[in-house]
């Protein structure tokens, strides 16, 4: 199946641009020639240092505008809407993490809810060519049949960050229906990668090995049952949702709205990635790297194993993530080392 290529005269909103996903893409786009809006609230949810970091390396695009907008701020948001005209969406702006959303449950409603609401509504005001936006395997939940597929039973989630993905999914579908909105929803499996998020496992272990801290995992220490995810190279994902931005798809009933999974569709025990992490920092560093570890139960909304199909996507835009764990983790590391210029 052919699918249509990015096409550069249009206008790319792109909301949680100081964020990982976010800035990646934007990058991508901007060396590509497209023009990007960039809106972000820039939280301090982790270190806003990082994403001041990614923010200064897009500021020399002459084709960026950064704007400092909260999507669940629905003034400010149309009034983007209203000055830029954007053609195509991508809303990546969200809070994230599984086990925050039991600390702090307000902040996932805000943003992940009504800031989604608000992008809907903009995009039924001001009409635009395809809405794109981040779910997550979150939804998933505990289902025990692996690989997941888009036609997964997903109403038991285990999480309320969980609960709001799954919600933008329905509500989308809703604006897709009754105003015609082309939107494609994008079930993400653990993205990794360079620049990425400080509260991811990976990043976090490089922090407390550096801090002479031992990492905690959350698996009971249980080998045999270990925790299985489908770790996604950053590259992959902006390569997936790059393809996508100028092909939207139809679903059910002609509804233009459609989910799709982009995972490694190759899910790795957390230990083996652990293992493969304490390698790739002893390559960059050019000595052994070995972590102490503490083992502890399973937390509460954690799902055993993420594990993504992958056809959908191949067959919409010819698209497989391939980057392998070692590829992957060696250049986090790598950028990891030099960041923060660790000896």
């Amino acid at each position: 199946m052919s699918y249509n290529q990015l096409d550069l005269n249009k206008t790319y909103l792109i909301t949680g641009v100081a964020g990982f996903i976010g800035y990646f893409l934007s990058k991508k786009l901007l060396e590509e020639g497209c023009t990007v809006i960039g809106v972000d609230n820039v939280n301090n949810y982790y270190d806003v240092k990082l994403k001041n970091t990614r923010l200064e390396q897009l500021e020399p695009y002459e084709k960026f505008t950064f704007l400092k907008v909260d999507i669940s701020n629905k003034e400010a948001l149309t009034n983007v809407f209203k000055e830029y005209t954007p053609n195509i969406v991508v809303n990546l702006a969200a809070q994230a993490g599984v086990r925050y959303s039991i600390e702090n449950p307000d902040v996932y409603m805000q943003s992940n809810v009504i800031g989604f609401y608000n992008i809907l509504e903009a995009c039924r005001h001001y009409p635009v060519d395809h809405l794109v936006y981040a779910s997550s395997s979150s939804v998933y939940g505990a289902n025990k049949k692996v690989p997941f597929e888009e036609t997964d039973f997903v109403d038991h989630p285990v999480s309320l960050y969980a609960s709001t993905k799954k919600s933008n999914e329905l509500m989308a579908h809703t604006y897709s229906h009754l105003y015609n909105i082309p939107a494609t929803g994008l079930r993400f499996f653990t993205v990794y990668g360079p620049l990425g998020r400080p509260d991811m496992a990976y990043f976090g272990f490089a922090n407390k090995y550096f801090a002479n801290e031992p990492i905690r995992i959350f698996n009971n220490g249980d080998f045999e049952r270990d925790l299985y995810r489908d770790f996604t190279y950053i590259d992959d994902i902006v390569e997936g949702i790059e393809r996508l931005l100028p092909n939207p798809s139809v679903g059910e009933n002609n509804v233009p709205h459609k989910v799709f999974n982009i995972g490694n569709n190759n899910p790795e025990k957390l230990m083996v990635f652990i293992e493969t992490l304490e390698k790739c920092l002893s390559n960059a560093l050019g000595r052994e790297v070995l972590f102490e570890k503490i083992f502890e139960p399973i937390k509460p909304g954690d799902v055993p194993a993420t594990y993504a199909s992958t056809e959908l996507l191949k067959q919409a835009v010819e698209f497989k993530p391939e980057t392998s764990i070692e590829e992957g983790l060696q250049k986090f590391s790598n950028w990891y080392v030099s960041y923060y210029n660790v000896k």
